[in-house]
């Protein structure tokens, strides 16, 4: 512990600097992609089958990927998904480079990255606790959202500038280069011991390692609870999260630079957001911090449906994206700190399932109602029902229990 606490922040400094390479390339690829889906298309069916596409291999791959997570190098694992994303994103550039410029081809690459995504989502949110002190751990997670909205407000703003002076294949090619630079940077300066259960030579098989993480979380009722909470939540924001470029479009214009702004008035936000929750912390009691937050998204979501003008629907996107980090942050450190180490990856790994499924699920039922129902009486539904949502969290007295300080809960 004591080695901990003196190299942890050097640690942190340099996973942080290889993920925020790393991230950088792949936003800038998916906006992108899903920016020229949105012009190319204008489609709600189109939009759907994007979205699938991005998280049904998530979907699948995660529960693996948390046994994984769990029983291999974390460090590595990450090493080899980013060098996944980026093959694939090679032959997609090529791909388009020779003509073949289809919109399936977007699909398929887009299926592709997924497991990547698969592999990486939980490894870090695993990983992380082995760098970081665990009074830290909030802190270090508020951190690594500003620098992920950081990035989230710089990518669109440069993926729209090269949607318009630039081939989409140019975008293609950056995001090869920063993944190559993200694994070189984990490789050559980050050097952490392997976590213990990854040094057991014990032979395991999926199934039964899936079983005792599916088992931890039935004899935890509060995580439980917690995922169903979290799925519903998602399933209810992917109006907001997926439609609102299509719902631009059609109510405000097609202009490249209306998408980039509303991104750019969410990553602010969630800049924002992020910077308040790493320095303020949230409330002593987590589950407080995230009933905040799905209040906030509820009214703001609603408002995204009855404002008729550009600018004030520019200003409930960036609010949302303010209180988002008041979600994850909580939710990512109360598992980090409340699940045993060699948990993790499996604990993760099932929430990247859920997650990977709720949203693709809203989109089944969003996005070909959008192509008949205005997309606004969408975002009116949505919004008044996670408004309603969050009084079912307060009065979980199992949850607010959970997200108590830990030396409250005895």
């Amino acid at each position: 512990m004591a080695k901990l606490n003196e190299t942890w922040k050097k640690n942190v400094f340099i996973f942080l600097s290889g993920q925020t390479v790393s991230l950088f390339g792949s936003l800038l690829v998916q906006y992108a992609i899903s920016w020229y889906i949105v012009l190319r298309t204008q489609s709600g069916v189109m939009m759907t089958i994007s979205v699938i596409c991005g998280f049904l291999p998530t979907l699948l791959l995660s529960p693996f990927a948390g046994v994984w997570a769990d029983r291999y190098n974390r460090k590595m694992l990450i090493v080899l998904s980013d060098a996944g994303i980026a093959v694939s994103t090679l032959v997609l550039a090529i791909f388009f480079l020779l003509g073949y410029d289809a919109i399936w081809l977007l699909f398929v690459i887009s299926a592709i990255r997924a497991l990547g995504t698969a592999i990486q989502i939980p490894t870090v949110s695993a990983f992380l606790p082995q760098i970081v002190p665990e009074d830290k751990l909030i802190r270090v997670n508020g951190a690594f959202q500003s620098v992920e909205s950081i990035i989230m407000l710089v990518c669109p703003m440069l993926a729209g500038a090269l949607l318009t002076v630039a081939s989409i294949e140019a975008i293609f090619f950056i995001d090869v280069f920063t993944a190559l630079l993200a694994i070189l940077i984990l490789l050559l300066f980050l050097h952490v011991p392997v976590h213990a259960k990854a040094l057991e030579k014990k032979p395991f098989t999926y199934l039964s390692d899936m079983r005792e993480g599916l088992a931890y979380i039935k004899n935890r009722g509060f995580v439980k609870k917690l995922f169903l909470f979290c799925a519903v939540y998602l399933f209810l924001i992917t109006p907001a999260a997926f439609l609102t470029p299509l719902q631009t479009t059609r109510s405000f214009g097609s202009e490249v630079w209306r998408l980039t702004a509303i991104e750019i008035a969410f990553s602010v936000g969630m800049t924002v957001g992020g910077i308040t929750i790493a320095s303020w912390g949230g409330f002593k009691n987590k589950m407080h911090t995230m009933v905040l937050s799905c209040l906030v998204n509820g009214v703001c979501v609603f408002a995204l449906g009855v404002t008729p003008v550009f600018w004030l629907y520019l200003v409930f996107t960036g609010l949302i994206g303010v209180v988002i980090p008041f979600f994850n942050t909580p939710f990512t450190v109360l598992l980090q700190q409340k699940i045993e180490g060699d948990y993790l990856g499996r604990i993760f790994g099932v929430f990247t399932m859920i997650s990977s499924a709720a949203m693709p699920l809203g989109m089944l039922v969003f996005g070909p109602v959008a192509d008949i129902v205005q997309i606004e009486w969408l975002l009116i539904g949505s919004g008044i029902l996670l408004f309603a949502e969050s009084f079912f969290l307060l009065g979980s007295r199992e949850l607010i229990e959970a997200g108590k300080p830990v030396l409250e809960i005895d």
